[in-house]
């Protein structure tokens, strides 16, 4: 067959890829990695908070609250995206950001806190599923030349786990040397920065794609029963083991029923359980996610209350030491993102197999300890981060329908988060108000055995092959 006039055979066989512009990807990047700095500075001003409002263990809800808003947000975001235009959703949530960022200092008691935090959660989860609603239809659009995503999803994981992992020496150093209100100014000039340079470099969204979404459409129903679902489990669980709430165990089972009847039958369910039972891999893969995340906060909350606590540590000190975690892994999703094109099952066993290795290394930790073996084991739990984080987001990408792409992404991070809040929970049962070293110890046995639990489906499960072959 004849070539094309003034191609070359190898050109025509083998054309350069197109890769995503350097002004399309910063301003989704930069969107994309204040939901996880703000999940994770806190954790070193937990405590000076707590101090600021005289308050108890409630102070936890500044955690949950962030994660059950992000839960609920991710999804609904992701399916605004899909209706009324990415660009547009993106640009609303940097503005609910930058509202909440500006009020959250002058809350004048907890609660107001908690609510201005659950609107931080919400503002900051439209920029995850409309990033990669906008990176669907890039690569959509250019579909001659080779072009691919990988790029684009490496630096959203790379900036994501920077973040999750910076979070705690910025937080420690705002905390140290301002308070606790500085862990909320930092996302002012960031969000700012992001609004610009959307709105200049971000393509504008196709006008076709401003239709209406009703109420039913949205699913408020199916929204507050998620929500309740989620509240019971954690009300429950933040009482063990002393006084257990029996009752919160009882209105989570009967919510989730309900919940369950409900999105069955809805026109446009909030969680789209027929989606998600006709495509076994990408359940698996937000099951996978869950439970990634339930081991990774355990350790992003844990360690720097132990090192404040067990070792006598400053917040900015115990911020300091999570470094390594950050560090490695940035560098971790780069060697991730040349990896994954030869299969997403080497990806993930590598970075199940890390998770296992730092996880186990947890339980040789004691007020005691070198301050070098801290920063050593602290440096182990930093290689599997970029492994699991793109490993499952490329997954995702790769089984998600094309048309939901936005709702499936805010299921993915919406799994995420229901980790996160697991977590939470475990760090509260294990470590309580005195992150001691048995407390520590309890904890690194549940999550080792988790990491041995995702290891041995990396190893064992056919699909990752599979989509691996189809990607």
């Amino acid at each position: 067959m004849a070539l094309p006039t003034g191609r070359t055979a190898t050109e025509a066989v083998s054309p350069t890829p197109a890769r995503i512009p350097l002004g399309f990807l910063v301003p989704i990047v930069l969107g994309t990695l204040l939901n996880a700095l703000n999940s994770s500075m806190i954790a070193v001003a937990l405590l000076s908070i707590q101090k600021a409002f005289d308050a108890g263990a409630e102070v936890i809800w500044l955690v949950s609250g962030l994660y059950l808003a992000t839960a609920v947000a991710q999804p609904t975001m992701g399916r605004l995206a899909d209706a009324f235009g990415a660009r547009r959703i993106f640009c609303t949530g940097l503005v609910l950001v930058l509202v909440s960022a500006a009020a959250a200092p002058f809350a004048p008691t907890l609660g107001w806190l908690i609510a201005a935090r659950v609107v931080l959660g919400i503002g900051t989860s439209a920029a995850y599923p409309a990033g990669m609603s906008m990176i669907r239809l890039w690569a959509t659009a250019h579909p001659g030349d080779g072009a691919t995503p990988t790029g684009g999803l490496g630096a959203i994981s790379a900036a994501s786990q920077a973040a999750v992992a910076l979070g705690p020496p910025l937080g420690g150093v705002l905390v140290q040397f301002a308070d606790w209100r500085a862990i909320f100014w930092v996302n002012v000039p960031l969000t700012l920065a992001a609004m610009v340079m959307a709105l200049i470099w971000l393509p504008a969204d196709d006008p076709a794609r401003r239709g209406t979404v009703t109420l039913r459409e949205l699913d408020l129903p199916g929204m507050a029963l998620f929500t309740g679902e989620l509240c019971g489990l954690m009300l429950f669980l933040l009482s063990l083991p002393d006084h257990p709430r029996w009752w919160a165990l009882a209105a989570f089972v009967l919510l989730t029923a309900a919940l369950i009847r409900r999105e069955l039958r809805a026109h446009r369910p909030f969680v789209d359980l027929r989606m998600i039972a006709h495509n076994r891999p990408l359940a698996a893969t937000y099951v996978r996610c869950m439970a990634t995340y339930v081991v990774f906060y355990s350790i992003t909350y844990a360690l720097p209350q132990w090192l404040q606590q067990g070792r006598g540590l400053s917040e900015s000190q115990s911020g300091l030491m999570m470094l390594p975690v950050a560090v490695l892994g940035i560098v971790t999703t780069m060697w991730a993102t040349r990896l994954v094109d030869r299969g997403l099952r080497l990806v993930l066993i590598i970075g199940s197999g890390a998770l296992c290795l730092g996880s186990g290394a947890l339980a040789l930790f004691g007020s005691g300890v070198p301050i070098w073996q801290v920063l050593a084991i602290a440096a182990v739990l930093g290689l599997p981060n970029g492994f699991n984080s793109l490993g499952n987001q490329t997954l995702m990408y790769r089984t998600a329908p094309a048309e939901q792409i936005g709702t499936a992404s805010g299921l993915l991070r919406t799994s995420q988060y229901i980790g996160a809040n697991l977590a939470s929970a475990l760090v509260g049962i294990a470590v309580g108000t005195q992150a001691d070293d048995s407390g520590l110890h309890l904890l690194a046995a549940v999550i080792t055995g988790i990491s041995l639990v995702l290891l041995l489906n990396a190893v064992t499960t056919r699909h990752l092959r599979d989509a691996a072959d189809h990607g």
